[in-house]
């Protein structure tokens, strides 16, 4: 295993092609941009995949929480155990603001405040 990221390979690549011409294979090179935007937009592969209600707990609580340690201090019922005992995967999950729902499979994404 090698410290380099998806995001270098995809780099290199890039780099790769952008010498050779103003079109591959009959794709304009705006559109291959449009594809690099998509990618840096995109979310991680690896989402944490939590429990639904403990997502619908983030959700609620990230609004009012100054930190995630502010969370800590809160009554979340039965679903206390999960994060105490999945606490790395709540914490990306709190930071990322994305998640994947164990039950569904869906992909939640918190919106961000306006």
């Amino acid at each position: 295993m090698s410290n380099e990221t998806k995001r270098d390979v995809f780099d290199a690549v890039w780099n790769r092609l952008a010498g050779y011409q103003v079109f591959f294979n009959g794709w304009p090179r705006e559109t291959l941009d449009d594809y690099k935007k998509r990618y840096d937009n995109a979310l991680p592969d690896d989402l944490p995949v939590i429990p639904k209600a403990v997502g619908c707990m983030i959700a609620k609580m990230k609004p009012i929480c100054k930190s995630i340690l502010d969370s800590q201090y809160r009554d979340y019922g039965k679903d206390h155990r999960w994060i105490i005992d999945h606490y790395d995967t709540f914490a990306r999950a709190w930071l990322l603001e994305a998640w994947r729902v164990e039950e569904t499979g869906e992909i939640v994404k918190l919106e961000a405040e306006k």
